[in-house]
């Protein structure tokens, strides 16, 4: 049953499925896993004492709206501020704006919306807060270019990002690198008000200098890496992009710097506690559950082959898990583009999933974003069972030629197998549920 968005990541499950309905058991634990990590959930017991001064609330990522919702509901003195979000991702405020603008390919919208951000924390004082509310998407959100760079210089390197199969933290090192904001530079803008920084993470590890790159914490990368990254892939820059990096104009503030004193950041909420809550779900069901890992990386399609390798031990030895259980994992894998197919990375490990296991009696998945957007598309993600390649086959679809052209959007859509959620305004990246019985 499609829920709205405005409520896909505040409603619990209500129904109690069992294993004779396994696509609507791993629906179930997806629900319970965005539920946990919601932001009315998890962000009023973070919030610090009202300063003596001010409070200005900035932010930006796929979480910001509902980050701002739950200040506003939650805080007792006065309240002012500006953050920015996703399209499809707002939600009413009252006190703090809600700007919407462009993911993962910046817009004019997060420029402009970012400029403003800036504008909001001059002036301030020792006695005022800036309370920054910071949840992945933000890279692109937050769009601000260095200076000596345009909005076009840095739309370009985004999107050659995207397809290079880069890692989030490699993404975010080069993007660190060319923005006047990202890499801890945000928080130079408010002195000398003391900065709080509140993180929904959407990074395998929980780095929160990592998180929609680090806007008001310090880095540790340099220049250097962000060319080492950019000479990995071979990606080609701008020209004016390639002298910002080599003159070392890009570099940004590092741990030590003394003008970060006095600020702390609070992670609220991680794929760790989604994958956990999950896991608790499943208990309650009565069924076993294993975490392997909250970060999880690499190609989707070689994550799938390790995946379904476990699977089938599972299935056909009963090692290193007895059957029935489910296998929980998250993380963020990635897909280098060959083909002209649709489909974000959960999709693609989904398709790849199905590819390997070759329809193996007994084994269900569910691969979803917890943001419910899976990649660039509508959907979350999408269900795999026994029957799927079958399925497809008698649709005259081929997986494996779907595979090659990155079109795991298509192949599920066909099949009537996409999860559409709508926006859940939390991100803790992908959830991966593995049902064995």
């Amino acid at each position: 049953m499609f829920v709205p968005a405005s409520q896909a990541a505040l409603l619990a499950p209500q129904r109690a499925p069992g294993l004779s309905d396994p696509r609507a058991l791993l629906r179930d634990l997806f629900d319970t896993a965005v539920a946990a990590v919601s932001a009315g959930h998890c962000l009023p017991q973070h919030l610090p004492a009202p300063p003596k001064g001010r409070t200005v609330v900035i932010g930006a990522g796929k979480a910001a709206a509902a980050m701002a919702q739950a200040v506003e509901a939650h805080w007792s003195g006065p309240l002012s501020g500006l953050v920015v979000t996703r399209y499809g991702h707002g939600a009413p405020c009252r006190r703090i704006e809600v700007v919407e603008a462009a993911h993962p390919v910046p817009d004019a919208a997060g420029q402009r919306a970012a400029q403003r951000m800036v504008e909001l924390v001059q002036e301030l004082t020792a006695d005022d807060l800036v309370l920054c509310l910071i949840s992945g998407g933000g890279s692109a959100l937050l769009a601000a270019p260095a200076p000596g760079l345009t909005l076009a210089d840095k739309q370009a390197v985004n999107k050659a990002l995207l397809r290079s199969g880069a890692s989030i933290a490699e993404m975010n090192c080069v993007r660190k690198h060319l923005s006047a904001l990202k890499g801890g530079r945000l928080a130079l803008q408010c002195a000398p008000a003391r900065v709080h920084t509140l993180l929904i993470s959407d990074i395998p590890g929980d780095d929160p200098t990592l998180i929609a790159s680090g806007p008001t914490l310090p880095d540790v990368t340099t220049c250097a890496d962000a060319l080492a990254v950019i000479a990995k892939y071979g990606i080609e820059v701008p020209a004016a992009v390639r002298a910002h990096l080599e003159s070392g104009a890009g570099e940004t503030p590092k741990p030590g710097d003394a003008r970060f004193e006095g600020h702390r950041s609070d992670t609220l909420a991680s794929a760790q506690q989604a994958l956990e809550a999950a896991a608790a779900r499943a208990r309650e069901l009565g069924l076993a559950a294993h975490i392997l890992s909250d970060c999880i990386e690499g190609e989707a399609r070689d994550v799938a082959l390790v995946h379904a390798g476990l699977a089938r031990q599972i299935a056909q030895r009963g090692q290193p898990f007895d059957k029935p259980c489910v296998l929980l994992s998250g993380g963020e894998t990635t897909v280098t583009v060959r083909g002209n197919g649709r489909g974000g990375r959960n999709a693609e490990f989904l398709l790849a999933l199905a590819v390997a296991l070759d329809g193996l009696p007994g084994v269900h998945a569910i691969a979803c974003d917890t943001d419910g957007i899976d990649g660039s598309e509508d959907n979350a993600g999408a269900l795999l069972g026994p029957d799927t390649l079958a399925r497809a086959a008698a649709l005259g679809q081929s997986a494996r030629a779907r595979l090659a052209d990155n079109d795991g959007y298509g192949f599920f859509a066909a099949l009537g197998d996409l999860i559409v959620t709508g926006p859940t305004r939390t991100n803790v990246n992908d959830f991966r549920a593995i049902l064995i019985v």
